[in-house]
């Protein structure tokens, strides 16, 4: 069946809010065992496990994506517990506002490593290793959220934009090397999403342009992106990989 994730094991990072909320609950509904990562707030991220369903077998953890060591042990732990990963949703990333007209050097420098350690590196860490056990399967889905600022650019946030581009050519390249193990690489590129992440800017006054900015006149919900990820998760369309779909509304258009 299409979307049939009946026991499937399905690690959602960043998933205590958002897109990470809407696509855990989303898993757990399709009867899929899902482990939610957060960075700080557990009280969130329990929240989030609440709303799952209870006769699965989810589990929460704490991960800096930043750092390889807790990456490395997690991967561990969810081997040990679950036996196999078979789907990753790359969700965790940061959006730090570093306007080259306004910042310091330092502030400058610091927003990029930050940025690029949690968006970029991060994220090719928790590939590798969920890549190097889906190829001892022979199976499994990765999918990655990236951004139409990979795109269209970032003027406010230079480094965002960046680190989403080379996501986006990080996941290609992966698609093309895990290809042969039955192993697939998917990329949604949305625009503005409604989230904890995206309020400030849609509160401000700005907030209503950047509706405007979509023939719908509104912003994508966090339940849109979770269907989109379930579709490059299903089996069956294997032969998507590599594919970056845009889901903004759009708002921008590219050729």
């Amino acid at each position: 069946m299409f979307f049939d994730f009946s026991n499937k094991n399905v690690l959602i990072t960043g998933g205590s809010r958002g897109i990470g909320r809407a696509c855990a609950k989303m898993f757990s509904d399709l009867q899929a065992n899902v482990i939610i990562t957060y960075k700080s707030n557990r009280a969130e991220a329990e929240q989030t496990l609440k709303l799952l369903d209870a006769n699965q077998n989810h589990s929460l953890y704490q991960l800096d994506i930043t750092q390889p060591a807790e990456i490395e042990l997690l991967f561990n732990q969810l081997i040990q517990k679950y036996g196999r990963l078979d789907v990753l949703v790359n969700n965790a990333g940061v959006f730090i506002e570093h306007k080259i007209n306004e910042v310091s050097f330092a502030q400058w420098q610091k927003a990029w490593s930050e940025t690029i350690n949690t968006n970029l590196t991060g994220v090719s860490n928790l590939c590798y290793l969920a890549g190097k056990q889906m190829i001892q399967q022979q199976q499994g889905k990765i999918i990655n959220i990236s951004s139409r600022g990979a795109f269209r650019g970032e003027p406010d946030h230079p480094a965002y934009g960046a680190s989403k581009a080379g996501l986006n050519a990080m996941s290609q390249s992966l698609a093309v090397a895990l290809a042969p193990y039955n192993v697939t690489v998917g990329v949604i590129a949305p625009g503005f999403v409604e989230t904890d992440m995206a309020a400030t800017y849609l509160e401000r006054e700005a907030g209503e342009l950047i509706k405007k900015q979509s023939p719908l006149n509104r912003v994508a919900t966090p339940e849109e992106v979770a269907r989109l990820v379930a579709v490059f998760a299903s089996e069956g369309l294997e032969f998507a990989t590599g594919g970056i779909v845009d889901l903004n509304g759009a708002s921008y258009l590219r050729s």
